[in-house]
């Protein structure tokens, strides 16, 4: 069964940092393509960035530049480091993957980004 927990979300000002973590259970965590999602309130959920199981990586446009993704699979952890961020930011931040056809997501986390 693969579960999903995020971790790491809070409050920070304009133009400050971030990260957000994403652990996960199951046997096969090295394989998975790992994805963070993002969802403003009033808005759709949007793409924010993607590591692939070989570690290729993928940025949404508005935050390429800003925001890091990285794994670590020994610990099967996902992370987003988030910098210069802006209050448009502000979102619950969601880790997702799809294994066996199924489509498994965390419970979310809060980042808001407000002074």
């Amino acid at each position: 069964q693969v579960q999903l927990v995020e971790s790491g979300g809070g409050l920070v000002q304009p133009g400050g940092s971030l990260n957000v973590s994403c652990a996960a259970s199951g046997a096969y965590f090295s394989r998975w393509d790992m994805v963070w999602y993002r969802q403003a309130p009033g808005k759709e959920r949007e793409y924010v960035a993607q590591i692939f199981g070989g570690g290729n990586i993928e940025y949404a446009d508005s935050v390429k530049g800003r925001f890091t993704i990285s794994r670590d699979n020994a610990k099967k952890m996902t992370y987003l480091q988030m910098k210069n961020l802006k209050p448009e930011d502000t979102a619950v931040y969601y880790c997702y993957t799809r294994e066996w056809g199924r489509d498994f997501w965390g419970q979310g986390t809060q980042v808001t980004v407000s002074s």
